[in-house]
């Protein structure tokens, strides 16, 4: 399947190759108080769901998921490492998205902000059932390996 379209340059006339590409993204396991800390959607998909969201341009994927932890739980994150990243083209119903997940240890208390509706911290063992995206898969890699 072709993902390959053209446009025609509006001042020179050149046909110009459009390509759809999927769209970076980070999600942040935040280890706090020995817990993990989830928000809750406030947009659809809802649901629990890892704290993270798009990348924006010019921005390294670091630097994306500071500001996106902060946005979304009020809390400054130390990022520990790179986890994994997550293709499933249909990871996200919305539109084909790449995460890379870090984790993170949070400082400070939570607050639910920007995207989220609400914010709490379960219990590695206690999680919610009804996770958005593909983020039990994300935390079942992460306990596995963790455990």
């Amino acid at each position: 399947m072709s993902t390959k379209k053209y446009i025609i340059c509006p001042r020179c006339g050149t046909e110009i190759a459009v390509y759809k590409n999927p769209a970076p993204t980070v999600d942040i396991i935040i280890q706090w108080e020995g817990k993990i800390l989830l928000v809750q959607r406030r947009n659809p998909p809802y649901g629990w769901a890892l704290p993270g969201g798009f990348v924006d341009y010019g921005e390294t994927l670091e630097a994306a998921a500071v500001r996106e932890a902060r946005e979304e739980t009020g809390l400054e994150v130390e990022l520990i490492r790179q986890f994994h990243s997550y293709s499933d083209p249909k990871r996200d119903p919305r539109q084909h998205t790449i995460t890379t997940v870090f984790i993170a240890k949070g400082k400070g208390t939570p607050k639910a902000g920007d995207d989220a509706s609400g914010i709490d911290a379960f219990h590695p063992q206690k999680l919610p059932q009804s996770l958005a995206f593909d983020h039990e898969q994300i935390l079942r890699d992460y306990l596995e390996e963790r455990y």
